[in-house]
């Protein structure tokens, strides 16, 4: 007998705990979410120009770019990469270098232009060598260019020739 009524009185109090004060309805429902913020509408785009950089800066960026990139191409005609690989550091590379002509003066984009050709007769080459028969002459291209580029084009060599 005093089991049972510890067993109603224990049954009672947790009745009364899970009912609560609330409805018991509307302690288990599930609560709506709140509205993020609306997010501003851009109605005037800005053209960012990122940081300004000098004359000296950009032609640094600009060979530094190209020497990663000729690098680069010279190792995938060694390696014997993908054809799409070797189009895209060739086409990367002339970037770059017509990036460095438009920084010079007049008689010096002259001589790089020179170079500039041998890269785009290179690219020419590359694509169409689809099988890489090619790959130990064109290497050899990208490296007398590379070598010629190094040479005359360093920022030492050519910081009095900037406009």
């Amino acid at each position: 007998m005093m089991k049972s009524l510890v067993f109603c009185f224990l049954a009672v109090i947790f009745l009364f705990n899970v009912l609560g004060c609330e409805a018991f309805v509307r302690k288990f429902t599930r609560k709506p979410k709140k509205d993020k913020a609306p997010e501003e509408m851009v109605l005037q785009p800005e053209e960012w120009k990122g940081p300004k950089m000098t004359k000296e800066e950009m032609y640094r960026q600009y060979y530094t770019f190209w020497l990663s990139w000729q690098d680069e191409l010279i190792n995938a005609l060694t390696q014997n990469a993908s054809l799409k690989k070797k189009k895209d550091c060739t086409q990367q590379a002339i970037k770059n270098l017509s990036g460095m002509k438009s920084m010079l003066n007049e008689t010096e984009q002259k001589q790089l232009n020179v170079y500039i050709k041998q890269m785009i007769d290179l690219q020419g080459s590359i694509s169409s060598d689809i099988y890489g028969s090619s790959n130990n002459s064109n290497r050899q291209l990208a490296e007398r260019v590379r070598r010629n580029v190094l040479q005359r084009y360093s920022y030492g060599d050519i910081k009095d020739d900037l406009i």
